[in-house]
């Protein structure tokens, strides 16, 4: 069979696999109503995107342009998360690693169908800004054409890029595991900052290629000179407008060009990713043998007793079940020593609540969320509704458990900070990620949507 026809074949077949996904649908709908609320509004209103400490005038590019910087804070990672979490999640790699296809074929063919749906979604945020730049422009300054070439010059190669990125990942057993979500998260934050050793270089290929998200040469080059800072987000006062030439950063020297070379990147990635292709393998639990094995292995159950009394009904009920979540979130040797290590910091850090407190949130999210997923997964549920505590009892009394893993490891900091407000601190940043690491394992069935919320979230908590 030739590479093409395997290709074609694990395209279409991904993409009829993407047409039964109902958060497909969702997905289309992230992107325009992120552009309702982040795009900058006249009356001081979504998201402020300041050059030289100026706004600066609402034209087509540069709608397009915000559009594009949307993508790259907002869409990226919740496109992340849906690609690995959709419908697509699981292949038939017991079927397809025992056959003579090329991987790289095969590679090819889903990284099509993903960046399909990728540009679908790119293609909904189009419409989206075409409808807003009818209210938001005036006359003459609506040009349709600009904003869209602004917006998929910007946007399209970083979308390309992470459904390469997805492939990629998906190819290698460390990244297919919760390491690999958090190996994303430090490229999607080092994509964005990246620009920065850029700052004083003048236009070209080389300085281009060090901005994936694509949107800062289109704010810096056409800005009058001696104004090429900008800033995003909220908290910082701008006065006064500016005249941003958009359409010339869009065409400066080397800038085109950048973008096509990360189209090439992405897919030479892929190659790559089907070259390095390790099969999945069953895991194998070590077994110590000889007299330390004796030692050390759990040994026999103990016998049944056929004629045993039923159990009597617990004294607490509610008391052990927090006691259990408790110890379900704490298990392994490797999280008492990374707890052990964060209530050393808690102890010796000047500053709680962007030391201590962040170090102890960091750990706490991979415990929460790793539980969270175990509890929720698919068919456990159901047989945990035969128990006789409720499931929501369950989930209250992992909030509650989350809350007191804060707590605890916050009690070092007591040495050098106030009781009052360290604990509260503590309690209330627990509790609010076990609530959302059970919420989202509720919705999804696992931990994947948990741990990358929860790693966005814990980047703004530490970076704040």
């Amino acid at each position: 069979m030739s590479a093409s026809v395997i290709s074609a074949s694990s395209f279409s077949t991904s993409m009829l696999r993407y047409g039964r996904s109902r958060a497909l649908w969702l997905m289309l709908l992230v992107a325009p109503i992120g552009a309702r609320y982040m795009l900058p509004f006249e009356d001081g209103g979504g998201i402020k995107i300041a050059v030289g400490d100026a706004l600066p005038v609402m034209t087509s590019p540069f709608l397009g342009v915000s559009l594009g910087i949307i993508v790259s804070t907002l869409l990226l990672p919740i496109a992340w998360l849906y690609l690995r979490s959709n419908t697509t999640r699981r292949q038939p790699w017991q079927v397809e690693e025992v056959t003579a296809g090329s991987r790289v074929a095969i590679a090819l063919g889903r990284f099509g169908a993903d960046v399909g749906v990728l540009l679908g979604i790119l293609a909904a945020l189009n419409l989206a800004g075409l409808y807003l730049s009818t209210f938001m422009l005036q006359g003459d300054a609506v040009n349709l054409t600009e904003l869209s070439f602004a917006l998929w010059v910007v946007a399209a190669p970083a979308m390309i890029g992470l459904a390469a990125l997805r492939i990629l990942f998906d190819t290698r057993p460390l990244l297919r595991s919760g390491f690999g979500d958090f190996a994303y998260f430090c490229i999607w934050i080092g994509s964005i900052t990246a620009p920065i050793v850029t700052d004083k270089a003048e236009p070209s290929f080389g300085a281009n290629m060090w901005d994936f998200a694509g949107f800062v040469t289109p704010l810096k080059y056409g800005a009058p000179e001696g104004t090429d800072s900008f800033s995003i987000g909220g908290g910082f006062l701008a006065t006064g407008t500016i005249d941003l030439d958009v359409m010339a950063g869009l065409l400066s020297p080397g800038y085109l060009e950048s973008r096509l070379a990360w189209v090439a990147i992405a897919v030479a990635l892929v190659v790559v990713g089907g070259l390095i292709y390790v099969p999945h393998k069953a895991k194998k639990r070590a077994v110590l043998t000889g007299r330390l094995g004796a030692l050390l292995n759990a040994g026999r159950p103990p016998r049944a007793i056929p004629d045993a009394p039923a159990a009597k009904r617990a004294f607490a009920s509610a008391l052990n079940l927090v006691t259990a979540e408790f110890r379900l979130i704490g298990s392994g040797r490797a999280f008492l020593l990374l707890a052990t290590a964060v209530g050393v910091i808690a102890a010796v850090a000047p500053d709680f609540r962007h030391a201590s407190s962040p170090a102890a949130l960091l750990l706490l999210l991979f415990a929460l969320s790793a539980h969270a997923g175990r509890a929720e997964a698919h068919g456990l549920v159901a047989l945990t509704k035969v128990a006789a505590l409720a499931p929501m009892a369950r989930r209250a009394a992992f909030v509650v458990s989350g809350a007191l893993w804060a707590t605890l490891l916050a009690l070092p900091a007591l040495l050098r900070h106030p009781p009052l407000e360290t604990l509260a601190l503590a309690s209330a940043t627990g509790a609010s990620a076990a609530f959302v690491a059970i919420v989202l394992s509720t919705l999804t069935g696992s931990s994947f949507a948990s741990r990358l919320v929860l790693l966005v979230l814990w980047y703004g908590y530490a970076s704040t």
